[in-house]
């Protein structure tokens, strides 16, 4: 089916043709197959292009088509015809091969209905959607919240700036009572922003004094260190370059150096790691690398060999792979100065390891190491060089806040290579596993077969030698000795088996590039989040890497694990799932920067408004000057929203909604503008008040307004 610009066309009759050829309709077209319609503007990502198409209709006349980006939703060029052919989606599933940037910022609110959310002013609440209130003359949405005992207050769309959502790792916090008398949210809004005062001067001071101690200043590259690093056998991405340049300054300093590289596995933190310690061991130094765990230490061990095989480096494992005999030989060569760079878990920090000029510790995942070693570290690295390597992310608020007050590279660049993780939801059956086994492989691939019950491991191990007789299969779990967990593990590693069936004891940072498909069973059973760190497990390399997560078809369930499926359905579909499971992983990832004692500081006010409390404080300790927040003024006597019949998902509004309100320059208002009219077509008159009004607040000479007003209606308490 050809369709043309400028001719006409029955709009219903068309959608309903293309679900006939097998396209299925969704909210946001992410994906080959796909279809979504809003009001005169029809999105299909086509069989056979490479990138969605957008019809836009004016009554019957398609007036333009446009293809566009699936990251951020824009257009990008003008078509003259576009070909539907037709499409054949897998039954019973749905893949979704999601790929988002940090451009899906622009697509998905920060919160939900029925999140919890922290209002500055006001305190904990739930989010339970958009209001549509007229009263006192003042027409529009606002956003609902509910308080402790059912109380409810109705919060006006320029008050954004105020409401965030509530993360702090804890299940379910406490709602706020706004009848209490002895104004408890103000008390604690003060102690956490003293206690976010005292931590910014700490860690002022720390970094002063550090600036101050004396180090080894080590000397610039040498041919030698240039020739390893143009033997690495990828294209480093840009964030890549940078923290490595960053690194390389630190080195050279006069002041040791104690940075910190965050980014996901398979991002290139062990590559920077790597050029540092040739770096300091072909000046001379000795260097020392931690790691957490056996395997990791295997991995790093074999890496570093195999980079600097012809440096003429002596590079040895601390190791319960080796003999305790090996293992002592090795430590007197350390002491003697025999060993270049050693690699090894804690026991590199046993007493009886010492070392005759230690220049670099090199520390993999540093959270994952108690107090008492990290003291050790502290006291051995007085004069020496630290670099930090963490795969928990930290979020961009908080980096910020502490730019110039902790040395930190962020890595979030994947490398070019990396291709998206297609996810199948479906059923499970025993033929739908055997396929998902032997596609992989049949390819030469290895396969996780995640179970989260040890019980039934022995059922799953029976089942997967009947599905697929010829593959290896291992089985690990929690319970197991740690040598025997360690062997079965690096097995797998070392691709003697073709199989894993584990617990979610495996570790997440390890990296496995033949592993390119992953099976969850029983997926119903894990949390959103929980599953999409399970899913990052695999597509570390250029292969296509798939995860199919099962669940019983012939079980009913409960409402709530149902609600999760339809939940998992549709944050696969947009992304959401990895946005949420990172916000998981950047409140722990905070929490190795700014240590345990803030904890309970972030639990009473949420992440977000901690985090804003931090940035404010840093920015006072270096004597800069904080201006009081402005939010804008949106006019009474006049209609300023997103009409429901112009942007009918709710999570888009708000998603807008906090856009909008965010704005800080014209040039802001205008690509929200072009979005609006790209997307969903001419702006609706409320609409175009809103964005004018916003422009009048932001052109220069313009004073911003006083705080608006807030509608609080207190209800009974009643059931939701």
């Amino acid at each position: 089916m050809r369709l043309t610009c400028a001719q006409d066309y029955d709009f219903s009759a068309l959608t309903a043709e293309m679900v006939g050829l097998g396209y299925q309709r969704v909210e946001l077209v992410v994906d080959r197959g796909e279809l979504a319609v809003r009001g005169g503007i029809l999105d299909i990502f086509p069989q056979g292009y490479a990138t969605p198409v957008r019809l836009e209709f004016l009554d019957k006349t398609l007036d333009s088509i446009r293809s566009f980006n699936i990251l951020d939703q824009r257009s990008l060029t003008k078509l003259e015809f576009v070909d539907i052919k037709p499409y054949q989606p897998l039954p019973k599933a749905l893949i979704r091969a999601t790929d988002f940037s940090e451009a899906e910022d622009y697509l998905l609110p920060d919160f939900q209905p029925g999140d919890y959310v922290v209002h500055e002013n006001y305190g904990i609440a739930i989010f339970r959607g958009l209001t549509y209130l007229q009263e006192e003359s003042v027409a529009g949405e606002y956003y609902e919240l509910q308080f402790a005992g059912s109380e409810r207050v109705y919060v006006p769309l320029n008050q954004s700036r105020w409401l965030h959502r509530y993360s702090a790792g804890a299940a379910c916090p406490e709602l706020t009572r706004l009848s209490a008398k002895n104004n408890s949210w103000e008390k604690t809004k003060q102690k956490a922003r003293t206690a976010a005062k005292n931590i910014a001067l700490e860690l002022f001071n720390l970094y002063r004094l550090r600036k101050l101690t004396t180090g080894w200043p080590c000397p610039e590259d040498t041919e030698q260190q240039l020739a390893v690093e143009e033997d690495f056998p990828y294209e480093e991405t840009p964030d890549q370059l940078e923290a490595i340049a960053a690194v390389k300054r630190d080195m050279e300093a006069p002041c040791p150096m104690d940075r910190l590289i965050c980014g996901d596995v398979g991002f290139g933190k062990t590559e920077i790691a790597l050029r540092a310690a040739c770096k300091m061991a072909l000046s001379g130094k000795q260097v020392a690398m931690l790691a957490p765990t056996t395997i990791l230490v295997s991995q790093h061990y074999r890496n570093f060999l195999a980079r600097l095989q012809g440096c003429g480096l002596q590079i040895q494992m601390l190791s319960r792979f080796h003999t305790a005999a090996e293992n002592l030989r090795i430590v007197r060569e350390l002491k003697a100065g025999r060993v270049d760079i050693v690699i090894g878990t804690h026991r590199l920090l046993q007493k009886d390891i010492g070392f005759r000029d230690l220049g670099l510790l090199i520390v993999d995942e540093e959270q994952r190491f108690g107090v008492e070693h990290k003291e050790f570290i502290k006291r051995l690295t007085v004069n020496v060089d630290i670099l930090t390597l963490s795969a928990t992310p930290i979020p961009r608020t908080m980096y910020l806040s502490l730019s110039g007050m902790r040395d930190i590279s962020i890595l979030r660049t994947p490398p070019k290579a990396r291709r998206a993780i297609k996810t199948v939801l479906s059923g499970y059956s025993d033929a739908a596993l055997r396929r998902a086994l032997t596609s992989e492989l049949a390819r030469g691939g290895q396969v996780f077969v995640l179970n989260d019950d040890i019980k039934t491991l022995g059922y799953w191990q029976r089942k997967i030698k009947e599905l697929t007789p010829a593959a290896r299969a291992a089985v690990t779990h929690g319970r197991m000795p740690k040598a025997d967990l360690e062997k079965a593990v690096l097995d797998f590693v070392e691709r003697r088996t073709d199989v894993l069936l584990c617990t979610t004891i495996i570790e997440n940072g390890i990296d496995i590039p033949g592993a390119n498909t992953i099976v969850v069973l029983q997926a119903d059973h894990f949390g959103l989040a929980q599953l999409h760190q399970i899913r990052g497990r695999v597509g570390r390399s250029a292969q296509q890497a798939y995860a199919y997560l099962f669940y019983n078809p012939a079980k009913v369930l409960r409402a709530e694990a149902e609600s999760r499926l339809h939940a998992l359905k549709e944050f696969t579909m947009l992304g959401a799932g990895y946005r949420l499971a990172m916000r998981d992983l950047e409140i722990r990832g905070s929490g190795n920067i700014l240590g345990a004692q803030q904890s309970g500081f972030v639990q009473n006010v949420g992440f977000t408004l901690y985090s804003k409390m931090l940035e404010e404080s840093v920015r006072e300790v270096r004597g800069e000057t904080v201006e009081p927040e402005k939010i804008f003024k949106l006019p009474a006597a006049q209609e300023n929203y997103l009409p429901e019949d112009y942007l009918a998902e709710e999570v888009l509004r708000i998603a807008f909604y906090r856009r909008i309100m965010d704005a800080k320059s014209l040039a802001e208002v205008e690509n929200i503008e072009q979005d609006l009219r790209d997307r969903f077509g001419e702006l609706p008159r409320p609409t175009q008040n809103l964005l004018q009004n916003i422009r009048a607040q932001l052109t220069p000479r313009q004073s911003l307004p006083r705080r608006p007003k807030t509608f609080y209606v207190q209800k009974k308490r009643q059931k939701h």
